[in-house]
């Protein structure tokens, strides 16, 4: 093996690789609870077949994180009724919007197109660590450099 090509210390690596899981594991219910918030904030409610058709799932897709959801305490559901987020659900909702709003921002301060950041944001927000969205947040509240 070459000199250059070395692997990273192993605990280091896993732990990276944990992070990414655990990331993974919450990206679902970041992105459900801060949809619910917006559809309740503009409509007054937020009903599965909305959720379903946003998401580009099915109905049943839907109904089956929901209820994941209900179990982990972050909406109320109930048949034929909309959904609404409980306390936990809507103080996740604002932490993700808060995240999304941080790298958005800085992918549009770095010259990302409008479209393409929010692309982008959509993904990354869930992955970025709090180190690295507080440095985000401190570039893009900087504002350009004076002369």
């Amino acid at each position: 093996m070459p000199q250059s090509r070395r692997l990273r210390d192993a605990g280091r690596q896993a732990a990276n690789f944990d992070r990414i899981r655990q990331a993974h594991q919450t990206e679902m219910a970041e992105d459900y609870v801060e949809l619910i918030s917006d559809l309740i904030a503009v409509n007054g409610e937020a009903r599965a077949v909305d959720l379903a058709e946003r998401f580009g799932v099915s109905h049943a897709t839907v109904n089956k994180t929901l209820a994941r959801l209900q179990r982990d305490g972050l909406v109320i559901s109930r048949p034929y009724r909309s959904v609404f987020l409980t306390g936990d659900g809507e103080a996740m909702a604002d932490e993700s919007r808060r995240r999304h709003r941080i790298v958005l921002e800085f992918l549009r301060a770095i010259g990302v197109s409008a479209a393409t950041a929010e692309s982008d944001a959509e993904g990354m927000e869930h992955h970025v660590s709090d180190e690295t969205l507080a440095v985000m947040e401190a570039l893009t509240q900087k504002g350009p450099a004076k002369s």
